[in-house]
């Protein structure tokens, strides 16, 4: 199956220069998800910088300068818990931000190195036929979800 088919683009559109730059997720302690981003996903350290009570820092996979995660922390993280998900179901009862998605050209070979490194998997890949992508999804130890996807 082919990637999808995408609508004409919109250059006269006064949003037209906009594009994805990071996703921004919280973390505990700054220097601990560096380290998990780090030795789990062979992530690379951009930049780390203070504001106010936050430390905070952008990450960018192995090979790829274009998209960025940025971690924040410290601060008061208030009386909620960062919920720990037993699967994709249980992480779908909540309601707000659910996952960012990273593309992979191999997405078993993903996951079983991934495994590997002991990530907690929270589905094996699975084909959706509706949007032409295998997909699997993991969480990082603070509740963060990340979906995996290869084009089909």
């Amino acid at each position: 199956m082919a990637d999808f088919t995408l609508p004409a683009k919109s250059p006269s559109s006064l949003f037209a220069d906009v594009r994805g730059h990071h996703v921004a997720i919280r973390v505990p302690d700054r220097d601990t998800a560096i380290q998990w981003y780090q030795d789990k996903l062979d992530w690379r350290v951009i930049h780390t910088w203070p504001y106010a009570d936050q430390q905070l820092a952008y990450l960018a996979p192995p090979n790829d300068d274009r998209f960025m995660v940025e971690l924040l922390a410290g601060g008061d993280l208030g009386p909620h818990t960062v919920p720990v998900y037993k699967d994709l179901g249980d992480s779908l009862k909540h309601a707000g931000y659910h996952h960012f998605c990273l593309t992979v050209a191999d997405i078993e070979a993903t996951v079983e190195e991934l495994r590997r490194r002991d990530v907690k998997i929270l589905t094996e890949p699975f084909q959706v036929n509706e949007i032409s992508r295998k997909i699997a999804f993991f969480a990082d130890p603070f509740g963060n979800v990340v979906e995996l996807a290869e084009v089909i």
